[in-house]
């Protein structure tokens, strides 16, 4: 449906959206004007884009000189769908993967989902003991359209997506970025990203971080919200007033430091993901014990 040749396939809280940004500025790439098509997840019941002409949408006005055509949608490397659908319609697509601790990444999750309006459990550790009965289908909060989202252990379990994505797509097809290395040197780790996109260096030298720590100031408000969004994309009403929606939206917001997490949870956590973070970094060659040191 379009000439996307690379995409940002996760994993979310990874720093996807400071990435997306950044490409987005450089003059010779053209990112989805939507920073999360999320189009080829079929697998998911959270698309909101489900044909090729509504996705095309996503890319007008590229640059007269265009050497990259990228989106980036968060949930792709946890789809088992996502990637076999690009590569049916995209052979030589390129694949961005940013990768995090998880032990850090799974509450971070939640505050996200938080934030969307789609948890609604504020306690983490509340929402983590309820992850089994979410898998059989209970305790689903109302607005939420895909429960695989509230599994935060499955979901933040990204050696084994990582190791699923080379079983379909050539090593030379995927780059792992870890958010550790981003951080410490966005610099070197953006040149790598245009290295690997073939796309000349623009020189930038201001890396801003988007999507800090958040949280909604009136929760309730966020669902009320969410709730008339969808009840007029079902009534295909037209967008009238949504720049209103965005600014009442971003004035619900409020950035604050993470609560960090019980050292007991955290040491779960740690235990659960330990195997997973082995492999990922056995993928990597790299030394990640540090990652479930508690």
């Amino acid at each position: 449906p379009t000439s996307s040749n690379f995409f940002i396939v996760g994993a979310p809280k990874c720093g996807t959206t400071s990435l997306a940004g950044w490409l987005a500025q450089h003059p010779n790439v053209l990112m989805s004007s939507a920073k999360e098509p999320h189009y080829y997840n079929t697998d998911f019941g959270n698309r909101h884009t489900h044909s090729p002409a509504e996705y095309s949408r996503f890319f007008k006005h590229p640059p007269a000189v265009c050497d990259a055509v990228g989106e980036a949608s968060v949930w792709y490397l946890y789809s088992r769908a996502a990637v076999p659908n690009i590569l049916v319609d995209v052979p030589t697509a390129k694949f961005i993967v940013m990768l995090r601790n998880p032990v850090e990444m799974a509450p971070s999750l939640h505050e996200q989902q938080l934030v969307n309006g789609t948890e609604d459990v504020a306690d983490f550790a509340a929402a983590w003991r309820l992850q089994t009965e979410r898998e059989a289908g209970r305790a689903i909060p109302r607005l939420c359209e895909e429960p695989k989202l509230l599994l935060y252990g499955p979901a933040c379990r990204l050696g084994e997506q990582l190791q699923r994505l080379y079983r379909v797509a050539g090593r030379e097809q995927v780059l792992p970025l870890l958010l550790d290395d981003v951080k410490q040197d966005p610099r070197a780790a953006y040149a790598t990203v245009l290295q690997f996109l073939a796309v000349r260096d623009d020189g930038r030298v201001e890396f801003p971080v988007a999507n800090p720590a958040k949280r909604r100031r009136f929760p309730l408000l966020r669902r009320g919200m969410i709730a008339v969004a969808r009840l007029r994309e079902s009534l295909r009403v037209p967008t009238l007033g949504l720049g209103i929606y965005r600014w009442v939206d971003q004035r619900n917001l409020e950035y604050r430091p993470r609560v960090p997490v019980a050292d007991q949870l955290r040491q779960e956590l740690a235990d659960y993901y330990s195997d997973d973070v082995a492999l990922l970094a056995s993928i990597l060659e790299r030394d990640l014990s540090h990652w479930c040191a508690t």
